[in-house]
């Protein structure tokens, strides 16, 4: 029981969506219905409620939307109208009767000003209406034309006649939309035979100025005729004479030119003469000179082989000296490098075995100047006393093979500016060649004996001299 009421919802809500989706289809293709495109030898006017003022809404090549309810539309045929139009018994300005057969082309207008007033004007008129309605207004403008103009005018000047109408025209035809395509007027007549008789009169003149222009041209070709004949004459005659000069003058350039021709050989045969002269001495000298590169190059070869044979051995033992010389320096360089290592090995354990020495040396000196007090020239004392007897051995083994004894001097007992004789002299001088001891023994706070300071020597020592021989200053060992 509960189930029916269920399914009897469930059918009530499927029928009310597909209602929904049917309504939705149904808005969907009215628009889609309502949107409308323009093609391109029509215009489509919207009316009804288009907004901004105007009554119409005109668009050619392209597309709107039509709002339904509010708006709708019509379409204007652009395709162009013929109108035949016979324009008869029009008074000219000379108040002459013409009939002037015309065809008019016309069509609506695309301007946006003038479509407007075709949208105004033409819309929902048949193709006759519009026809009958351009035809009214191109009668009436026509007529004004003609009145306008003269007969020779409109007869003769077509160009100025079309101009005008096509003006007049097609500014009454704008007014309703349309416009004027094209104008064909066919021949004009007029009841009185004005526009024949100008045209018979047209043709006499013509036919005269015809006739006038023939004779004159028969005049012409007399007279031409004559001028012609006289100018044959005269310059028959003239080429007859420049006939006689040209032979003349081309005897001559004959004569001149056998002359020329003669010469030229003779030239000729000299010039191939002397060629044959010249390439003759051009061979022998090419032979020669072939002949000579010929001993050049075996000369050549000869001594290359020679060369190969002498040379090349002694290039080769150049060689081999060299690489000899290269291996016995690189022998000697590294032999060389050896010994160096070893001297410098040498010196630097030298340098260590003095540097060791000088450090103790410095080490000992530095206790003898604190046992001497600290005082640097007791120190110096203290290590003078003890090298004394040394220096006093060095000092006795410089004259111990002196032999005094032996020594024999001769002295005269002249004594010098100093006021020394000679003997004292000679103890000064040997005196002199002992090492500088006094300076060391009073570095030391000693004193050397008197017989070592060069001391004169007294009168009574002198006095043993006076004995020898005062001619003799000699000394004898």
């Amino acid at each position: 029981m509960l189930l029916l009421p269920l399914q009897l919802g469930g059918s009530a809500s499927l029928l009310a969506i597909g209602f929904a989706i049917l309504f939705f289809f149904i808005i969907i293709i009215s628009f889609i219905r309502r949107y409308k495109r323009c093609p391109s030898d029509r215009i489509l006017v919207v009316y009804g409620k288009v907004g901004s003022g105007n009554s119409a809404k005109c668009i050619h090549g392209g597309a709107a939307f039509i709002w339904p309810v509010i708006q709708d539309y019509e379409f204007l045929d652009l395709t162009p109208i013929s109108i035949e139009v016979d324009l008869a018994n029009a008074l000219s300005r000379q108040n002459i009767r013409v009939n002037v057969p015309s065809r008019f082309t016309i069509g609506i207008s695309t301007e946006p000003g003038v479509m407007q007033n075709a949208a105004e004007r033409l819309l929902g008129l048949g193709m006759q209406e519009v026809q009958d309605l351009a035809k009214e207004i191109i009668f009436g403008q026509l007529r004004l034309v003609v009145a306008s103009m003269d007969i020779e005018e409109i007869n003769s000047d077509r160009d100025k006649f079309l101009t005008n109408i096509s003006k007049s025209v097609e500014s009454e035809l704008k007014k309703v939309g349309l416009k004027l395509i094209n104008v064909n007027i066919t021949d004009i007549v007029d009841e009185s035979g004005y526009i024949e008789a100008l045209g018979k009169e047209a043709a006499a003149h013509a036919i005269n100025a015809a006739r006038k222009s023939v004779a004159e041209k028969n005049r012409d070709g007399s007279i031409g005729e004559a001028n012609a004949v006289q100018d044959e004459r005269t310059q028959v005659a003239a080429a007859n004479a420049k006939a006689v000069e040209g032979e003349n003058v081309a005897k001559i350039d004959v004569a001149n030119s056998d002359s020329l021709r003669r010469q030229r050989e003779a030239e000729a045969e000299r010039t191939a003469i002397a060629a044959e002269k010249v390439q003759s001495a051009k061979a022998l000298e090419e032979s020669y000179a072939a002949e000579k590169d010929a001993e050049i190059a075996r000369a050549e070869r000869e001594r290359s082989s020679q060369m190969a044979d002498i040379v090349v051995p002694a290039e080769i033992d150049k060689k081999k000296v060299e690489i000899d010389a290269e291996a016995e320096a690189e022998m000697i360089r590294r032999k060389a490098k050896g010994e160096a290592d070893a001297i410098l090995f040498k010196a630097q354990a030298e340098a260590q075995g003095i540097l060791e020495v000088l450090t103790k040396q410095a080490e000992g000196l530095d206790r003898i100047v604190k046992a001497a007090g600290d005082s640097p020239k007791d120190a110096v004392l203290l290590l003078v006393a003890d090298k004394l007897p040394e220096l006093v051995k060095t000092q006795a083994e410089a004259i111990k093979n002196i032999k005094i004894d032996k020594v024999t001097v001769w002295d005269s007992g002249a004594k010098t500016e100093d006021g020394k004789n000679s003997t004292a002299n000679f103890i000064s001088g040997m005196y002199k060649s002992v090492p500088p001891l006094q300076e060391m023994f009073n570095m030391a706070g000693m004193q050397l004996p008197e017989y070592l300071k060069g001391k004169e020597i007294p009168d009574n020592d002198a006095a043993e001299g006076d004995t020898k021989k005062p001619d003799k200053d000699t000394k004898e060992e």
